[in-house]
Parts: C-alpha cells; sequence; structure tokens
C-alpha cells in the first residue's frame, strides 16, 4: 500500500528508512547527509562495507542500528547512483536502470524479513538527478503491490511528523 505523505522521513516509524546514495557516497548532502548527523555508525559501517564489498549500482545494503532513545532502526541504503570516477570526485547522476533494480532489491528486503513498513524519500530526485515522473512509476511498479505500507515522503517538511497510517506506538 502506497502512501504519500508530507513530513520528515527522519522522525517516521517505519520499520525501514530507504534513501538513494552511490558506492562510496560521502553521504555529504541531502537526506543522506542528515542521516550521517543522526547516525554517525551508520555512515562509518557504510565506508567499511564500500571497501570490503565494492557495491555496485543496483544494489541495496541494510544498516541496522539503533537511535539516541534505544529504538531499533533500518536503514536501506539503495545504490541508484555510479559511484565516482576517481577517489574524491563526485558520484554520477542516477540512472532508472539503477533505480529500478534497487527497488527490486528493496522489495525482496522487505518480504524475506517480514518488514511491515518502509518509507522513503522521492528516490534519486534530488542530487540523484532525476525526473519525479520517471521515478514515480518505478516505485509504483516495484513497491505498491507489497503487503506492507510503503510511505513516499513526496513533500518534505523539517522537523514534521507525518501521519502515518501505520506508525507504531512510540516506546
Amino acid at each position: 500500500m502506497l502512501h504519500e505523505l508530507r513530513g520528515d522521513l527522519l522522525l517516521s516509524r517505519a520499520d525501514v528508512l530507504a534513501h538513494g546514495v552511490a558506492p562510496g557516497d560521502h553521504f555529504d548532502s541531502g537526506l543522506a547527509k542528515a542521516l550521517r548527523e543522526r547516525f554517525p555508525a551508520l555512515y562509518k559501517d557504510f565506508r567499511h562495507y564500500c571497501r570490503q564489498r565494492s557495491p555496485r549500482p543496483g544494489e541495496l545494503w541494510l544498516w541496522r542500528g539503533v537511535d539516541g532513545d534505544g529504538r531499533a532502526v533500518r536503514v536501506a541504503s539503495l545504490f541508484t547512483q555510479p559511484p565516482a570516477e576517481q577517489p574524491g570526485g563526485h558520484p554520477g547522476r542516477a540512472e532508472t536502470s539503477h533505480v529500478n533494480r534497487a527497488l527490486h532489491a528493496l522489495k525482496k528486503l522487505v518480504v524475506d524479513d517480514g518488514f511491515g513498513s518502509v518509507a522513503l524519500p522521492r528516490l534519486a530526485t534530488g542530487v540523484g538527478g532525476l525526473a519525479w515522473e520517471h521515478v514515480e512509476p518505478l516505485i509504483r511498479a516495484q513497491l505498491g503491490e507489497l503487503d506492507a505500507h510503503v510511505a513516499v515522503y513526496a513533500d518534505y517538511a523539517p522537523g514534521v511528523a507525518a501521519d502515518e497510517p501505520f506508525a507504531r506506538p512510540a516506546p
């Protein structure tokens, strides 16, 4: 079930938060930067994973950690962009083929692990450079038929908790 929401994805109560990145990304802008600031261990573990595994566009990496309140946090980094061509360079633009494969990997993760909800932004439309009208149909095709709730944070509102129809009560 797809839900388009207005709010701050970082305040989501979804089982999994997803965002788009490039292999070896520096997490220095957009949602990735906010995730790096909120969960420093995420970025450290991401860098280690990228050095050890050399992920490719279209793949996914799942990080499991805890937030400041001790609540379990899962962040799926979807490799929607190609890596920088040289160390210290900027990643390439996202490609719909990479986005589609990464969304397929996310769908498999949600089904295989039995997650009831996932939250993601307008994937690959910021730093990734794709137009929403090219990405939205991919999200609908890959995630629209899931038995899980899929919250697409279509309208970013900093510090505003969205009215998520699936939200678990705070502990």
